[in-house]
């Protein structure tokens, strides 16, 4: 899979995911991908959110992994 479309299916996610997080008072953003590794950073709400983890993991990485297979892992990265 190319790079632009890795990234397309990426974001297609984040897009399934995102009202979800705004419903909350959050939101998510793409930063980078790199080696199959996806870089996001989570935003309002999310960020002090006791369960942020379980969420990234749990929501936005199965739904990653469903658009994209060969992501490994899906981390966050602070502001």
């Amino acid at each position: 899979m190319e790079a632009i479309e890795l990234q397309q299916n990426v974001e297609k996610a984040l897009a399934e995911i995102r009202p979800f997080l705004e419903s909350d008072g959050g939101d998510i953003s793409l930063i980078a991908i790199e080696n199959n590794i996806v870089k996001v950073q989570l935003h309002g709400a999310c960020v002090g959110c006791s369960v942020n983890q379980m969420t990234l993991k749990s929501g936005v990485e199965m739904t990653i992994k469903k658009y994209a297979p060969q992501i490994t892992e899906v981390i966050n990265i602070d502001a």
